[in-house]
C-alpha cells in the first residue's frame, strides 16, 4: 500500500484527500506544520507528498526547498494563489506539478495518480539502461543521478525524465506535446506552460552551451533539440 504524506494546516482539507484516496487503496498521513512536514517526508515511508504553501511558521516553499536538499520524493504543491509566479517558484523550487485551490477533490487525485504513474513508469524504463552518456553528461539509471563533466547535478525526478528524453534522441526535433506527454504523462493544454519552467531549469543547471553549441534548442513553435558535442552546430 503506498502512503501519501500530505503537509497542510486545514485539517478538512487532509480528511477530504484521505476520503477520496483510501478507497484505492492509498494510506494517507497527514502533518499540519512545516517542521514534522520536513521530518515525515524525509523518513523515506511516502510514495509522495502534497505540499500547501500558505503554512505558517514555515511556508511552503521553505519546506519544499528543506525536502529537496536531501530527497526526491515526488511533491505535489497546492496554492490559493493561483497566478504564474507562484507556479513557477514551486516548479524552480522542486515541485512536480502544481495545484491551483480551489480545486475539486478528483482532480487532486488525478494529479496525485498522474505523478505516481510517471514516477513508477521513469523507474520501469530506467532499468532498461544502467547507465546513458552524451557529450558531459553521464545517467546514471541506478541511482538516478545526473553528472556534468564528473560533478553530480541534482535535478528533480521530472527534470531527470526530461533530460533522459532529450538525450536519448540527440539532434532531433522533439516536439513539445511529445515531451509533455512522455514526461508529465498527460496531454498538452494551451495553457500549461509547466514544461517551459522544468526546461529553463534544467539549462540553468546542466549549462546553457556546451562546446559554444546551445545544449537545449527551442525550434519555436515546435519543440526543443539537445546538442551535444558530437552532434555540431545546429
Amino acid at each position: 500500500m503506498q502512503q501519501i504524506l500530505v503537509i497542510d494546516e486545514d485539517m478538512a482539507l487532509c480528511e477530504l484527500v484521505t476520503k477520496y484516496l483510501e478507497p484505492d487503496g492509498y494510506k494517507v498521513d497527514a502533518v499540519y506544520d512545516g517542521a514534522n512536514g520536513v521530518r515525515r517526508a524525509l523518513s523515506g515511508e511516502h510514495a509522495l507528498a502534497v505540499l500547501d504553501h500558505t503554512l505558517s511558521a514555515m511556508n511552503g516553499f521553505e519546506v519544499l526547498g528543506h525536502i529537496r536538499l536531501h530527497s526526491r520524493l515526488p511533491i505535489v504543491m497546492l496554492s490559493s494563489r493561483g497566478d504564474d509566479i507562484n507556479r513557477i517558484i514551486a516548479l524552480q523550487i522542486g515541485a512536480d506539478d502544481y495545484l491551483a485551490k480551489p480545486f475539486k477533490p478528483f482532480e487532486l487525485v488525478a494529479c496525485i495518480k498522474a505523478v505516481l504513474r510517471r514516477e513508477q513508469f521513469d523507474s520501469e524504463r530506467n532499468q532498461e539502461r544502467e547507465t546513458l552518456v552524451l557529450g558531459d553528461i553521464e545517467l546514471d539509471n541506478r541511482t538516478r543521478t545526473v553528472r556534468r563533466a564528473g560533478e553530480e547535478v541534482k535535478l528533480t525526478l521530472v527534470e531527470y525524465s526530461l533530460l533522459e528524453k532529450l538525450i536519448s534522441a540527440p539532434g532531433r526535433i522533439l516536439e513539445r506535446a511529445a515531451i509533455v506527454k512522455a514526461v508529465l504523462r498527460r496531454d498538452l493544454s494551451p495553457l500549461d506552460r509547466s514544461i517551459d519552467t522544468h526546461l529553463s531549469n534544467l539549462r540553468r543547471k546542466l549549462g546553457h552551451q556546451v562546446n559554444g553549441v546551445d545544449r537545449i534548442k527551442t525550434v519555436r513553435g515546435v519543440g526543443y533539440i539537445y546538442a551535444a558535442p558530437e552532434v555540431g552546430k545546429l
